[in-house]
């Protein structure tokens, strides 16, 4: 093979044009399809100290040349713990700790702190044997440090199925997303559904928007750095609840205001001009990927108007095909959200610890395809052309 690998302890230590080459080439003629994998989004975690010393997550990227030509890269980190991940893997380092084996640090090739598909081995158009070698790379640096395991999270299905040749454990789970059956309108969307559905999501959106302020929605240079006042309060709210402290730091925000602003839409509910609520997400070329959501006040049905039934609006007004939610929540079924498979593959040095776990992904599949066919059978669409769910 004539690729080289090497290894980058820091993303600046590439040039942007050459990752986005591999990363996204297709942000040469417009947005990305993906803008978690871009150079600046990356690069805004280091900066910022979300990533880095002290977090958990270090920096590892490979990338695979040939001479002077970038052929593919992978984001990886050595984790010292399981945070920030959505694909969860708690029960296999306590069985591994507990039988007397050492689990942290593992590898880790993912966007921290963002469950969204999407490649894993960016390899630029005509070099598909970068692949190998990034997975290569990867292996011989857990194999020659006694590393425990390499898990390639949030892949797509394509890469789910070359890494089972490659000798990796696949994993099945889900998440809710909504698709774009070319409506013209939320009405129309709202026109597919059962009437019991619709009615529920109308009197959901009369609640919400009766809060006693307005709803915004705001993007590019509508978005201010006081906006990322408000929501880095909110921000700090939901993350202090769900995970005990925020994942990503308050310059975090001020560095994608000053590089991604245009792949952005900010959700902002406001009462006597004072921000209140407010959701964050990101434009990709196809999807609208909505991330973080926070409130410093509670009002009824807020959370879904923010969430999901703006972001609906936002995807239809846009021609965008797909909104992705974020992990989990089966709650977002009854608001248009279907189930859908997402994928990711694992490698794990003991032979023991790699059989039991594969005897464990093995039921675990078959028990989430029977659950995603379940859901999807209870999906708030009308059964039939004359709305026969109704």
């Amino acid at each position: 093979m004539s690729l080289s690998v090497s290894v980058l302890d820091a993303i600046d230590k590439i040039a942007p044009q050459d990752w986005d080459a591999c990363a996204a080439p297709e942000a040469a003629t417009g947005r990305p399809d993906n803008p978690f994998l871009t150079h600046r989004f990356l690069l805004a975690l280091e900066k910022s100290g979300s990533v880095g010393p002290g977090t958990g997550w270090q920096s590892l990227h490979l990338v695979a040349r040939d001479g002077d030509e970038v052929a593919g890269v992978l984001p990886l980190y050595a984790k010292s713990h399981s945070q920030g991940e959505y694909i969860f893997d708690h029960s296999w380092a306590d069985a591994y700790e507990r039988a007397g084996g050492r689990y942290y640090p593992k590898l880790q090739s993912a966007v921290p702190f963002t469950p969204v598909t999407g490649r894993r081995f960016l390899c630029r158009p005509g070099r598909p044997d970068a692949r190998e070698a990034l997975l290569g790379g990867a292996l011989s640096i857990a194999r020659q440090n006694g590393i425990s395991s390499l898990h390639v999270t949030f892949c797509t299905e394509e890469e789910w199925h070359w890494g089972q040749t490659a000798g990796l454990l696949p994993r099945l789970t889900q998440q809710f997303h909504w698709d774009n059956r070319g409506y013209a309108s939320f009405d129309a969307f709202l026109a597919d559904l059962s009437s019991r559905k619709r009615k529920t999501i109308r009197k959901e959106r009369s609640v919400a928007q009766g809060f006693g302020g307005t709803i915004r929605r705001l993007t590019g240079q509508d978005i201010w750095p006081a906006h990322w006042d408000a929501f880095w309060t909110f921000y700090q709210d939901t993350g202090s609840r769900k995970w005990g402290h925020p994942y990503l730091t308050r310059a975090f925000f001020d560095l994608i205001h000053e590089t991604m602003r245009d792949d952005l839409m900010l959700v902002l509910a406001e009462r006597q001009g004072q921000p209140v609520a407010g959701a964050l997400n990101f434009i990709g070329r196809n999807t609208l990927f909505g991330r973080y959501w926070g409130a410093i006040e509670d009002h009824p049905c807020l959370h879904f108007e923010a969430c999901y039934y703006q972001a609906i609006d936002f995807a239809i007004e846009r021609g965008l095909n797909r909104v992705e939610a974020g992990a989990q929540g089966e709650h977002k079924l009854a608001r248009g959200y279907l189930p859908v498979p997402t994928w990711s593959l694992h490698w794990l040095a003991d032979p023991g610890l790699a059989r039991a776990v594969e005897r464990y992904l093995k039921a675990e599949r078959e028990a989430v395809g029977q659950e995603i066919e379940a859901l999807a059978d209870l999906g708030p669409f009308r059964a039939g052309p004359e709305g026969s769910g109704d």
